[in-house]
Formats: C-alpha cells, sequence, structure tokens
C-alpha cells in the first residue's frame, strides 16, 4: 500500500488535539455524544455499504463476462483470503503513521480500485486482482480505525461500545447492502454500481479528512515497513495474554459460519426457494443485531463482561440443531440464536485493548481482523469440502460439536492468563509486558491497568 516515506513527527505540523470535552448521556448515546466518533461511525457506514456493492456487483460482472459459477463465487471468496497478506505484511501501517493519513489513504486507494473496474474490456484477471487488493487494506483500515477509536473514546467502556456499533454497522450493511445491490442491479448495469462504490469510499475519505483530529504516529522505531510488520505480529503471539484473547476471538466465528457456508444447499434439502435460502442468511445478522443492541443498551459493564464466556461457547451450540433437519421455521430460529452469541465480544474487546500496549493497539487491531477473516474463510472452505462427502445433517452439527471442544480449551487459557478469578471491571492487578521495551505506552498518553474500568 502507498504511504507518505518515514516516521511521522509531533512537531507543529501534526499537532496533537486538545482533550474532548466529557461524553454526556450513558450507554450508545455516551458515544454519539462524542463529536470524532460520529465521523467515524458514518465513514464506516459508508465504506461498509460500498464494500457489499462492491462484492455483489463485482460478482455479477464476473458471471456475465465468463458465464462461469466458479469464477463469479471467488470474487466473494477473495475478499477474505487476502486478508492474511494485509494482516502480516502491511500491519505496522496502523502505528507507524498518523492515523488519520493512513485511514484516508485506504479509502482513496480503494475508490481507485473501484473506479479501475469501470474501465470497459478489463480482463477478468484484472478485476480479481483489484478485489484482492481491495481485501489486503482492509485489514490495516480496520486496525488503524480501531486504534483511532482508543484515542477518540478511551480504553474504557465507551471504546467498548464504539465497537459494538462497528459490529452493529458490519452486520447491518450485510443486509442493506445486498438488498440495496440486487435493488440497483435489477434496474442498471453492474458497472453504476461500481461507481456507486467508487463514491461511496470518496465520501467516507472526506468525512475522516474533516471529521477526525490529526494524531501523531504510536510508534517511530525504524526499519523497514516488511520487518516491523513481522516483528509486532511475533512480539503480539509470543504474549500468551494476548495469544490467547486472539485465539477466543477468532474461534467461535470459525465454526460460526460452518452452517451459514451450507445455507444455500440446505435450503435446496427442504425444496425452499430463493426466497427461503435469502431469510436463512438473514437470520443470523438480525439476532446478532439485535444481542449487540440490546446488550450496550440495557447491561452494565460488568454484566457484559460476566457473559464473555458463557455467550462465547453458546453462539456454537445452535448449529447442534440441526442434526434433527429442522424445518425453514426452525432453521431460521437456530441461527438468529447462533447470532446472538456476538456479544460476546464485548469482554474480549475490553481485555484486548488493556493487555496490549498503546504503541501496538493499531498493529494488533489489524491482527485481530485479518486473523479473524482469513481462519473464517477457511471455516467455510473445510465446510464445503466436507459436504461433499458427508450429508448436512451430519457436517452442520459437527461443526458445533467440534467448536465447543475448541472454545473451552481457549477459555481456559484465557482464565488460565488473567489469574484464578475472571477479569471484571474494577481489577487492578499489574500484568507485565513481553514484548520489546520500544512498543511500551508512551508517556505522554498514560494507559488504564490492565482489565480495569476506569
Amino acid at each position: 500500500m502507498s504511504v507518505p516515506s518515514g516516521p511521522a513527527t509531533t512537531g507543529p505540523a501534526d499537532p496533537r488535539p486538545e482533550p474532548p470535552p466529557p461524553p454526556t448521556g450513558t450507554g450508545y448515546r455516551a458515544v454519539f455524544s462524542v463529536p470524532e466518533f460520529r465521523a467515524v461511525f458514518a465513514a464506516h457506514l459508508l465504506s461498509s455499504l460500498g464494500v457489499v456493492l462492491c462484492e455483489i456487483a463485482l460478482s455479477v460482472l464476473v458471471y456475465r463476462l465468463t458465464g462461469s459459477p466458479l469464477l463469479s463465487a471467488l470474487t466473494f471468496a477473495l475478499g477474505l483470503l487476502p486478508y492474511v497478506v494485509g494482516g502480516t505484511l502491511l500491519s505496522a501501517v496502523a502505528d507507524r503513521y498518523p492515523a488519520r493519513r493512513v485511514l484516508v489513504v485506504c479509502d482513496l486507494l480503494c475508490a481507485a480500485c473501484a473506479a479501475a473496474m469501470l474501465v470497459p474490456g478489463t480482463p477478468v484477471a484484472v478485476l480479481l486482482a483489484l478485489r484482492c487488493a481491495t481485501a489486503a487494506i482492509a485489514p490495516v483500515f480496520a486496525g488503524t480505525r480501531a486504534g483511532t477509536l482508543g484515542d477518540v473514546l478511551g480504553d474504557g467502556d465507551l471504546f467498548v461500545l464504539g465497537r459494538s456499533l462497528i459490529r452493529i454497522v458490519n452486520q447491518g450493511a450485510q443486509l442493506v447492502g445486498f438488498a440495496a445491490g440486487g435493488l440497483l442491479l435489477a434496474v442498471v448495469a453492474p458497472g453504476a454500481v461500481l461507481a456507486v462504490t467508487a463514491v461511496t469510499f470518496l465520501a467516507s475519505a472526506l468525512l475522516l479528512r474533516v471529521g477526525t483530529h490529526p494524531r501523531p504516529a504510536r510508534r517511530t522505531a525504524p526499519g523497514a515497513l516488511l520487518g516491523a510488520s513481522l516483528t509486532g505480529t511475533r512480539h503480539l503471539l509470543s504474549d500468551r495474554r494476548i495469544r490467547s484473547l486472539l485465539l477466543l476471538t477468532w474461534l467461535p466465528p470459525t465454526f460460526v459460519v460452518i452452517p451459514e457456508a451450507l445455507l444455500i444447499p440446505y435450503a435446496d434439502s427442504l425444496g425452499a426457494g430463493p426466497a427461503a435460502a435469502g431469510l436463512l442468511l438473514c437470520a443470523m445478522p438480525i439476532g446478532a443485531i439485535t444481542a449487540e443492541a440490546l446488550a450496550g443498551t440495557y447491561l452494565s459493564p460488568r454484566s457484559r463482561t460476566r457473559l464473555t464466556f458463557p455467550l462465547a461457547i453458546f453462539c456454537v451450540l445452535p448449529s447442534l440443531g440441526f442434526a434433527t433437519r429442522p424445518s425453514l421455521g426452525w432453521a431460521v430460529a437456530l441461527l438468529a440464536l447462533t447470532g446472538t452469541g456476538i456479544a460476546y465480544n464485548f469482554g474480549v474487546d475490553r481485555w484486548f485493548v488493556a493487555a496490549v500496549p498503546d504503541a501496538l493497539l493499531g498493529q494488533a487491531m489489524t491482527v485481530m481482523q485479518a486473523g479473524r477473516m482469513t481462519i473464517m474463510g477457511l471455516g467455510m472452505g473445510a465446510a464445503g469440502a466436507a459436504a461433499e462427502y458427508a450429508p448436512l445433517r451430519v457436517v452442520m452439527p459437527a461443526g458445533g460439536v467440534v467448536g465447543v471442544v475448541a472454545v473451552l480449551v481457549v477459555v481456559f487459557e484465557v482464565r488460565r492468563t488473567s489469574g484464578d478469578r475472571l477479569p471484571l471491571p474494577g481489577d487492578t492487578r499489574p500484568r507485565p509486558w513481553a514484548g520489546p521495551p520500544e512498543a511500551r505506552q508512551r508517556p505522554d498518553r498514560q494507559m488504564i491497568p490492565p482489565d480495569t474500568e476506569p
């Protein structure tokens, strides 16, 4: 990714903004009372819709050009697989350069990729390469944005609620984006939808440029970008606490997507039509949005944290119900219940931001996002491969069985790294950082004690 050369400085050209006034209200209202967050939220809404519109428009365009279902489906798969490239080789970008600059450049590059797809006669291979480019940029953008939330909202409950709202946007964008994309493609050509995609990325870049404050880079360590990315990732993974929290973030979604990846053949096995398949695909995001909104609105930080482990285990349990080959209505209910488990991320986000030093927060969030998307893609692929040799009523619940065992092992490891008791808001136990000394918190920004709520 093209980024400005050399580390950022903290001179007058890039001043640290004054602390914002205290937020007003409680819960999500307090988060939205922060002006910078409103800009980040609106920009994320636009860019998320742009990504979904790009996926569906490009898939239709590739299919019309080639008539190949495989290449059409590959446009969706390429939205997940390159995450591992951006999340490892480019992860240091999130901390080595000013966050606002990184976010704006990422949006502009995605807009340029979408615009390049509009060029008449573009070969299919180039279209797929452009899709890979936007997917490689995505984890850098997501990690930098997550680090920015730490600057905008702090490290306490506002950060956790801000991350929740970002997840709600992600789930809502799937519902609205695919519906809007389908309607647009019914009346206009795929190229027109790709043009809309480019506009959403440009609008997102503008919002971030004018709506957020300039901040210096978190880390100014010398060395090549590639080396810094790999070194930072290695140091993060070498810390037992951070490694266990990353696994807790990655594994439940990996097993949750197994039934989701098989919904189209499952709907066909029920003799249902495309409308029923669409309903099945919408059930999980609806459950996730509902659970996030209710937990963030009505539960206290302590209650949400206590639910972390139970919900992480629960989210993989509903897939066991597919062993009975449920009817359409019961399948929708099982998928909606699966979606509610996403609320376990409230606690994980709190513990993760407390465990990671500020100088590596952006890179840590990039690695988290890249790992999650990559392993979800592998989970989908494994589910499809297994379904080639075993019936759906075996593959779908088998994923739940393996998932429960895997999540229980990770939960045990997370508990071991946090002492003999569950870390809750109010705990003040110090925890040493196992990473490099230069990655510690800068003295100009004090970090809260691990597992502590301010």
